[in-house]
Formats: structure tokens, C-alpha cells, sequence
């Protein structure tokens, strides 16, 4: 399971805890959150690591990473992209965000500066805390919310705009979770990333953290995936 931008691996708490009652292996590495390329390498060394099926699931900006980390690898059997960018080759996440009205990221953010190896500055993005709660994760409780907010990564700007070199979804099944609540990816750009992705879709009205609101249908269209790979290995 892996988390976009301005989260980090707790918030798939109550989803893991979930599949794990269910007896289900489960993995949510931190992402570094620095650039797509670099990440989607990060990841794929962890798929490495796993033995049997894998079911890649990818919240937010992790949606772009599972696309590119998954390509080509034998046990990944099923793509799952919860409120969560399912870019093209070329296609960018802030493209995506932008090929629809109704993101509020740009002023919801503030930019911070941070040092590179070779002594220039990157630039990240984090969301400001006093709209953290309205941004991201709307009707999860404020105390919620709060802590969230404190444990937000930032994601370099530089990771947003970089382009996909591979597109998983177009050989790997795929099924989708729509947020319409979202107001960093425009609930319509997630429909029309699904649609092409030919994904199996679900709605929930719900904000982009939605793992954290709803985590009951994140883990339901999750194990519907795991039931598919299922009865695909059984007819082998």
C-alpha cells in the first residue's frame, strides 16, 4: 500500500488493520516522495522483496508511482488507485490535476526550500495546517485531522511535473476508488483516469483521505482485487 503527497504510511492504519484481521500480508513502506522515477525504483525494490501475488495499491501521487513501479514485474497481479492519479507515458500528475476544474491545491499549499546533494535548492510543497483539514481530509474528525496535519511529507514539485515512462494499468487488471469530496484531484479527473484504465469503479463520497474517512470501502474494492487474483490462480 502505498501514500501520496502530504501523508504518510499511518494513513492506511485502518485499513491495514483490516486485511490483517483477514490473515492478509501486509506492506506500506514510506515513500520518499522526491521524484517519480527515483520513487517508482524505491518501490520496485520493495515488490522485489515480497514473495507471491501482490496486489499494488496506490493512494494519490502513490498512484503514478504503482504504475511505473509495476511494469513488467511478474507478481504484481492487480493495480488498485484509491482517489489516485493513473498517468499515460508523458502524463504528469500536476497535468492530470489540471486537465479538470475544481483543485485547490495551489492555494492551499506553501512552498518550502530544501538543500540538494549538489548544493542548489529543491523546491516541496506542503499544505498549510490551517487548511489541511478542508483541503485533504474534510469530515474526518479535527483532532484527526490535527495530527495528520503535524506528520504531513512534503512532496518536491519537481515529482508532481515529472512525466510517467510506464503505464502498468494498460496490462495489469485495475480497479479504482472515486472520492467525489476530492479537492486536491477534481473528482471528474479520477472518473476519466478510471474510465480509461478500464478500472473497476467504485464511488464513495468522500474527501482525497479517504483510507482515513472511509476506510470500510478502501478495504472492500481492495479485497475485491485480492478475490480476483484469487479465483484467477485457482483456474490455473
Amino acid at each position: 500500500m502505498i501514500h501520496g503527497a502530504f501523508a504518510d504510511a499511518s494513513s492506511w492504519s485502518a485499513v491495514v488493520e483490516r486485511l490483517q484481521r483477514q490473515g492478509h500480508r501486509v506492506l506500506a513502506p514510506a515513500l520518499p516522495l522526491r521524484g517519480l522515477a527515483s520513487d517508482a525504483a524505491y518501490i520496485r525494490s520493495v515488490l522485489d522483496s515480497v514473495t507471491g501475488p501482490i496486489v499494488l495499491v496506490g493512494h494519490s501521487y502513490g498512484g503514478a508511482v504503482i504504475s511505473q513501479a509495476a511494469a513488467g514485474h511478474p507478481r504484481v497481479k492487480a493495480l488498485v488507485y484509491i482517489a489516485a492519479f493513473v498517468p499515460d507515458i508523458g502524463e504528469s500528475a500536476l497535468q492530470l490535476t489540471d486537465k479538470f476544474p475544481g483543485s485547490t491545491l495551489g492555494q492551499a499549499t506553501a512552498t518550502q526550500y530544501y538543500p540538494l546533494p549538489d548544493g542548489g535548492q529543491g523546491e516541496e510543497l506542503v499544505i498549510k495546517k490551517d487548511l489541511f483539514r478542508k483541503q485533504f481530509a474534510a469530515g474526518v474528525p479535527r483532532q484527526t485531522a490535527q495530527v495528520m496535519a503535524a506528520g504531513q511529507r512534503p512532496i518536491t514539485l519537481a515529482a508532481l511535473q515529472e512525466p510517467a515512462t510506464a503505464a502498468a494499468w494498460k496490462k495489469i487488471p485495475s480497479w479504482y476508488l472515486v472520492a467525489t469530496e476530492d479537492r486536491n484531484i477534481p473528482s471528474a479527473a479520477e472518473r476519466w483516469m478510471a474510465k480509461r484504465a478500464h478500472a473497476h469503479t467504485v464511488t464513495v463520497r468522500a474527501p482525497h483521505a479517504v483510507a482515513v474517512s472511509d476506510p470500510g470501502p478502501v478495504t472492500g474494492l481492495i479485497l475485491r482485487a485480492v478475490r480476483s487474483v484469487r479465483s484467477v490462480r485457482s483456474h490455473h
